[in-house]
């Protein structure tokens, strides 16, 4: 009973080793020195998705009227059948 109770806490305990050792491994390795990646503002300031977003959201706002569409006409007919 006792050798057993020891063994899955050895299991546990080495899973909860290596799994903490990947988790904080990228920390203890990362360079902390200050350098940052390219910058990159020249070319994401030249594109504009103003137009975008207004087509998702007109989408968006058509998808919307569809669903409440099909709701109002389900709850009519519900009530036209006496649901």
């Amino acid at each position: 009973m006792f050798k057993a109770t020891v063994s899955k806490v050895k299991t546990v305990a080495g899973a909860v080793v290596v799994s903490s050792a990947a988790l904080f491994a990228p920390a203890a390795f990362a360079d902390t020195t200050g350098a940052k990646g390219p910058d990159l503002t020249p070319l994401t300031n030249s594109v504009d998705f103003g137009t975008t977003i207004t087509a998702l959201l007109a989408i968006a706002g058509l998808l919307a009227g569809v669903y409440i569409a099909i709701k109002g006409a389900k709850t009519v007919l519900g009530m036209i059948r006496g649901r």
